[in-house]
């Protein structure tokens, strides 16, 4: 493990951080039981591009899509159904994507599969749309806020992006062992750091835990400051429990995404 890797290890630097999987299954398990969804639609060809969509009571104002994090290389959808609840509760149809992982595919790849994804949701669900992603996901939703990504009829549809915690440059993971898998040279990780890019004219909001690792409140500075985006530090949060406010449609987080 490099320098770098133990900046970025989250695992190790927070309290019972290793039981926080098994936490989110239950938590997700237990909400889907309950809710008013279609499970595991695809929206591309391999298994794993498929979403579950869940529905409000009645007409949906619009859809939030939540792109899930793990470094591009672990988890997917099942994990996080609980965090639909937010949303759902003003109104809002949520889509969750899973994606393929690296090293099975690149970085590049997965945000074209988001984009898919956000476009095959879009196509469910009418009305404007919110993006939110946590770290991994953040950079995904970050990377649809860019020209050229998403269709030009569903990027018109943007009316919030937030990535949470996001990895908004890709360059410092050059020097990090988790390369191996990601196979990041500095073009290609240039090519997918949106702090490099000139976003869409859509509202966007940075949001991370006051309580995180420096290299992730330094991640979401950056991006902060590259798109003149508001920073919200969510005090004591770290990057485990700063998402669980999307659960809760009372909060400033979902009150923010829900436009």
């Amino acid at each position: 493990m490099t320098d770098l890797d133990a900046a970025y290890a989250n695992v190790p630097n927070i309290p019972g951080g290793a039981q926080y999987p098994a936490r989110w299954t239950v938590a997700a398990q237990a909400f889907r039981a309950r809710a008013r969804a279609e499970l595991a639609l695809p929206y591309g060809d391999s298994p794993r591009q498929a979403m579950d969509l869940f529905h409000p009571e009645g007409t949906a104002r619009g859809l939030v899509m939540f792109v899930h994090g793990g470094f591009w290389l672990r988890f997917d959808r099942s994990f996080w159904s609980h965090l639909a609840a937010g949303p759902l509760a003003r109104g809002w149809a949520v889509a969750m994507p899973s994606y393929d992982l690296c090293p099975a595919v690149r970085i590049a790849d997965i945000t074209r599969q988001i984009a898919q994804a956000v476009t095959v949701a879009a196509e469910r669900v009418a009305g404007p749309v919110a993006l939110a992603g946590h770290s991994a996901g953040g950079h995904l939703v970050a990377r649809m806020a860019v020209p050229g990504v998403l269709p030009l009829d569903v990027a018109a549809r943007l009316c919030h992006v937030l990535p949470i915690s996001p990895v908004s440059d890709l360059r410092p993971l050059l020097q990090t062992a988790m390369n191996d898998d990601f196979g990041l040279d500095m073009a290609s990780a240039e090519a997918e750091s949106p702090v490099l890019m000139r976003p869409l004219p859509v509202p966007v909001s940075v949001w991370v835990g006051g309580a995180e690792l420096p290299a992730f409140l330094d991640q979401a500075r950056w991006l902060s400051q590259a798109w003149a985006a508001p920073l919200d530090v969510a005090r004591g949060k770290h990057h485990f429990d700063v998402i669980e406010a999307l659960a809760d449609p009372d909060s400033a987080m979902v009150e923010r995404l829900t436009c």
